[in-house]
């Protein structure tokens, strides 16, 4: 025969932060910037292309992958996969560099990682 136990529903108080004191702006600075040392991936995209296997397999030296960006377009510049901007390709001291001609606004970001 089950064992009847007397179940009743948890009860928790009021969470508020009322209780604790408002976080000084040099507290919230110090916050801050232990943010600043956790590295972040950055790639600059050129473009992107769909292939097949087949295809895939064919390509070695001298082969030309078509994008299904224009020459001369800008490029994409994503921090974690997430586009933060746009630049144009320069040569710096016989390495490629990505000038940062505009930054996506924090609005339009946002609305891109929530899906909208």
């Amino acid at each position: 025969m089950p064992d009847k136990t007397n179940i009743a529903n948890a009860q928790f108080g009021q969470l508020s932060n009322s209780d604790s004191p408002p976080v000084s702006s040099e507290d919230q600075q110090k916050n801050f910037e232990m943010l600043f040392d956790i590295p972040v991936g950055i790639s600059a995209e050129l473009g992107r292309s769909v292939i097949k296997i087949r295809d895939l397999l064919n390509l070695g030296p001298g082969s030309v992958l078509e994008l299904e960006r224009l020459a001369g377009e800008s490029i994409d510049l994503m921090v974690n996969g997430v586009l933060i901007g746009k630049g144009d390709v320069v040569v710096v001291n016989e390495n490629f560099g990505l000038r940062i001609t505009e930054i996506v606004c924090t609005e339009e970001r946002i609305k891109k990682l929530s899906g909208k």
